[in-house]
């Protein structure tokens, strides 16, 4: 009888440990089989993802090879022909930045695919600890029943009873680093989660550029086309468009530098009798999110030979409601009919801002305006009321000025995009 009550103690004890190991190994072939797979498939993306990276550097040094060439010739055009080279040049390169963005899309799906199959994985472990959890507890349990009296007499000596007290204690001490590791485990799915977000969210500001380089590359050749048609390949007729854009861009800003001077005396009488805000930080007077197409005094601007680029272009459709960037008053409402049609306003802090290529001006000279209201159009699209000659299509020129002097809109005056 002793014998038999010896063995049972011995197959109780066999059955716990036979237990606390199947807890290691329960399900390890579906647990393995998966982890492999996805192990592969995560392996595969980031070999997708390493291709991407290699494509677009590739196609980034292309690119910057007809930038630079571009850069070159907008110094030293004087003719016809040079001018149309430039904006050969101009389709070439914005043809490879459509490629670009489509693989960097492409780039972006594969992280995406990558971090959603990590996300999985970690859903999969946590839910493999949390049986593991349940299964301790169980054990647990059962050993919470017995009293230690109980045990110690169950046991034939005291080496085997503390050898159960030990075992019980590293059940405990196992649950707590099963614990400890399910709550790393939702930790990192959480930061997982957050990262694939922003993920998608770059994914969406991608397809959204590459409408717009899209919409760029159809403007760049309507811009080409329509020159040609306008100066109808007469070297002659494109001298005097030229000289007619540029003495239009010095006239108009001649007057800004004046109304600078002149309104800004008005502005800080009148500003004593409203309650302005804050104009060192600036609101997007259109939705920035399709790009900027020129940048200030950009190296690449197809009339730098002209000019220097005073401002931003920002892409944006045609008749887009123009916003006020800050409170302020209208220094300037000039419709030029067809010819270059442009809004001026003064804000505080010595801030004045241009709007060029409008199409519709909806305020009046002197009126107060405040941060986010409507004040015109937008335009650029050859052919159209307030675009002027030489107009690189559909965009709003966007103007900072400092005291009158045009500074970059992008170096601490806007709102990252």
């Amino acid at each position: 009888m002793k014998n038999i009550f010896k063995n049972s103690k011995k197959i109780f004890i066999g059955l716990i440990l036979i237990l606390i190991l199947l807890l290691g190994i329960k399900n390890s072939y579906k647990v393995f089989a998966y982890q492999d797979e996805t192990n592969n498939k995560i392996k595969t993306t980031e070999k997708g993802i390493g291709q991407q990276k290699e494509n677009i550097k590739k196609l980034k040094e292309k690119a910057e090879s007809y930038k630079k060439a571009i850069e070159e010739k907008t110094i030293e055009i004087s003719t016809l022909e040079e001018q149309i080279s430039v904006f050969d040049n101009r389709i070439a390169e914005k043809k490879i930045d459509i490629k670009i963005t489509q693989e960097e899309i492409i780039q972006k799906k594969k992280e995406i695919e990558k971090k959603e199959l990590e996300i999985d994985a970690k859903k999969k472990e946590i839910e493999k600890q949390k049986q593991k959890i349940a299964d301790f507890i169980r054990l647990i349990y059962k050993n919470d029943q017995k009293s230690y009296l109980e045990v110690l007499v169950l046991n034939d000596s005291f080496s085997d009873f503390f050898n159960y007290l030990t075992f019980t204690k590293d059940i405990e001490y196992q649950l707590k680093n099963v614990l400890d590791k399910v709550i790393l485990l939702k930790e990192n799915l959480e930061k997982d989660k957050d990262l694939l977000e922003r993920k998608k969210q770059n994914l969406e500001k991608l397809n959204k550029k590459l409408i717009g380089e899209k919409k760029g590359l159809e403007e760049e050749k309507t811009l080409k086309e329509t020159l040609l048609k306008e100066t109808k390949y007469s070297e002659r007729i494109f001298q005097r468009l030229l000289k007619k854009t540029k003495q239009d861009r010095i006239k108009a800003n001649k007057n800004i530098l004046r109304l600078e001077r002149e309104k800004r005396k008005l502005f800080e009488e009148q500003k004593k009798k409203r309650v302005l805000d804050d104009s060192s930080k600036l609101s997007w007077p259109v939705d920035p999110s399709r790009g900027i197409s020129a940048y200030f005094h950009d190296p690449t601007y197809p009339f730098r030979y002209l000019f220097e680029h005073p401002g931003i272009d920002i892409r944006i459709s045609q008749g887009t409601p123009i916003h006020a960037p800050a409170n302020g008053y209208v220094a300037k409402a000039h419709d030029n009919g067809m010819g270059y049609s442009y809004i001026m306003l003064i804000h505080d802090n010595g801030i004045s801002t241009v709007y060029g290529h409008v199409s519709k001006i909806l305020v009046k000279e002197d009126q107060f305006v405040t941060r986010g209201e409507i004040i015109g159009k937008t335009g650029g699209k050859p052919g159209t009321p307030g675009a002027g000659k030489l107009t690189t299509g559909a965009h709003l020129h966007f103007e900072v000025r400092l005291n009158g002097i045009p500074v970059d809109p992008l170096s601490g005056y806007m709102p990252d995009f």
